[in-house]
């Protein structure tokens, strides 16, 4: 297999060109979305997912959810790199730290919050099934909803559950990663 070549984004950074061949690209190079759940790059093509397994950072203020509380058919794992975070696992609040790691099976209701008094930085994997997406629901939920992280109504559309969120298409800025 050959390297994967690395191309500007029109929006800032860089990715891969392309859904074939390997690649090394810094979090810092890569091209980044910034809105009102934090700050995020997962290291993809404008046009394709990696197939097996969804890698991302997530760089969250106090207060910014990563996702809205929802659940899917496929194991999510999240490893907070710095800071402080709030899971919101099956209805139930759990403080993250430095170095925890949050495994959510398929099928459980979860999200994450930054917490504490400066920036956290959680890094999160997920399964690629094909059928990920299928069951996807965000349930209306009030500890989810207490930290704007809930919707006020159950959904399975995300473009509902995100219709909230702004976010823009950028490139790394200095300050968002230790």
């Amino acid at each position: 297999m050959t390297e994967a070549p690395l191309v500007p984004a029109d929006e800032g950074g860089l990715m891969p060109d392309g859904d074939e061949g390997w690649f090394v690209l810094n979090a810092k190079d890569a091209r980044w979305l910034d809105g009102d759940f934090g700050k995020y790059t997962a290291w993809e093509g404008a046009n394709f997912r990696f197939p097996q397994l969804g890698i991302n950072l997530n760089v969250l203020a106090p207060g910014e959810a990563m996702t809205m509380y929802h659940r899917e058919n496929a194991q999510e794992d999240f490893l907070v790199l710095s800071g402080e975070c709030v899971a919101i696992v099956d209805g139930q609040e759990r403080p993250l730290r430095q170095w925890d790691l949050l495994h959510v099976p398929a099928g459980v209701d979860h999200a994450i919050v930054g917490a504490g008094t400066g920036q956290s930085l959680v890094l999160a994997v997920g399964a690629r099934t094909g059928a990920e997406d299928e069951g996807l629901v965000y349930p209306a939920e009030p500890a989810a909803q207490k930290h704007g992280a809930g919707v006020a109504e159950t959904t399975s559309d995300p473009k509902v559950a995100y219709e909230q969120f702004s976010f823009r298409k950028c490139g790394y800025e200095q300050g968002w990663l230790p």
